[in-house]
């Protein structure tokens, strides 16, 4: 694969850590596909700022919940730049409801739980065939420090993301073989993201003064550690799990 222009898919890349990751990887020669499920105006945007610095890129509307639409945005790689997709980042966030378990229905909660994985089931199947065909693949799951450390009120979105790292260290066991790493990214609580709009200041503040490096994570503090495991340089970690929390998962 080295001297070739590799294609990246990133869901969820209209804002926050996606679109970092997005316009990061053009920066280092990949062609990006900006997948977007509602901000058309922002997932555009996003390829407007990676053209104007050289790169190639194109969003794709596609809900990563079902196979179709995904296996559809798969095709636009095909049609557009002539072959499959090289790196998988999946980062799209689907919907949650946040608070406590006593309050909670399995509505709720089971739902996070079949969203989170049927999107995670759906967007590997459609980059492996690719992937395994040409024995080189990257393939990284954003997760969450919620995962291993409990928060009030986070239940459905830390059981969801802990049956996804799970899931990815199976996905890397058996993918080995045939040259694609699977690994995930676990931020901490980052600013300008989804989750970091809900939460107040006091609790913000609280969380910088656990955190050794003295602020909460940029989206482009996440965005490095994803490119590092997207490119050549990772090339034998898999089935691994890399905490972006500047220290606060110490305690």
């Amino acid at each position: 694969m080295t001297g070739t222009t590799r294609v990246a898919i990133v869901t969820g890349a209209s804002s926050g850590i996606g679109a970092a990751t997005a316009r990061l990887l053009a920066a280092r020669g990949m062609r990006v596909v900006v997948n977007y499920l509602h901000s058309a105006e922002a997932a555009d945007g996003v390829v407007a700022d990676i053209a104007s610095d050289g790169g190639q890129a194109i969003a794709v509307r596609a809900d990563v919940r079902e196979a179709a639409a995904v296996q559809t945005m798969v095709g636009r790689v095909a049609a557009e730049w002539g072959g499959g997709v090289d790196v998988l980042v999946h980062n799209a966030l689907t919907p949650y409801a946040i608070k406590p378990f006593r309050d909670m229905t399995w509505e709720e909660l089971g739902g996070k739980i079949d969203d989170e994985m049927r999107a995670a089931f759906v967007v590997t199947k459609a980059v492996l065939p690719a992937m395994t065909e040409q024995r080189w693949g990257r393939i990284i799951y954003l997760g969450t420090g919620l995962s291993r450390q409990p928060r009030a009120d986070m239940i459905a979105l830390g059981t969801a993301k802990a049956a996804l790292t799970q899931f990815a260290r199976y996905v890397a066991q058996e993918l080995g073989p045939q040259g694609i790493t699977v690994n995930v990214v676990e931020p901490g609580p980052v600013t300008d993201t989804r989750i970091s709009q809900v939460l107040d200041d006091q609790l913000k503040q609280r969380q910088i003064a656990a955190t050794p490096l003295g602020r909460l994570a940029l989206p482009s503090d996440v965005a490095r550690v994803v490119a590092f495991y997207a490119s050549d340089d990772n090339a034998f970690m898999t089935g691994t799990t890399a905490a972006v929390n500047g220290g606060m998962s110490m305690y």
